[in-house]
């Protein structure tokens, strides 16, 4: 998945407040292409697993909590420079700081619910991708 492939989710609050419909639009029309996606749920385990990085931040047990509370969709996405431009369509974290037009701009409700993941790096994005998706998922 390197350079043309990222992973995201659409997180349970912006699931729980029907905007699925609006974010992927805004994906498409940013140029990228789903090649996986699935509606699904994330066990506590399974999202404690997905962000262990996140372990000994005091935020970690909220982000279990809240990942792990409701349905998301998650995705692999490509184009060239996905990763990148897939973070500068979502915006920055804190929604009040995000750019007019950016999903986290349109739908998140605040840092901790902020509507999206957005891979990081080409390597992560790799490893974000393969945690969700089998490669029989992925076309």
């Amino acid at each position: 998945m390197a350079g043309n492939r990222t992973f995201t989710m659409i997180k349970p609050g912006a699931v729980r407040n029907g905007h699925i419909g609006a974010i992927l639009a805004k994906i498409n029309e940013a140029g990228f292409r789903i090649v996986a996606m699935k509606y699904t749920k994330l066990s506590a385990e399974k999202a404690g697993e997905f962000y262990a990085v996140h372990k000994e931040r005091p935020f970690y047990g909220e982000l279990v909590e809240f990942m792990s509370s409701g349905p998301i969709v998650a995705a692999i996405l490509e184009k060239d420079n996905a990763v990148e431009d897939f973070r500068e369509l979502i915006g920055a974290t804190n929604p009040a700081e995000a750019k007019p037009g950016t999903i986290r701009a349109l739908y998140a409700t605040s840092i901790g619910e902020n509507a999206v993941h957005g891979s990081d790096s080409d390597e992560n994005a790799a490893i974000e991708g393969s945690f969700h998706f089998a490669g029989t998922e992925i076309f």
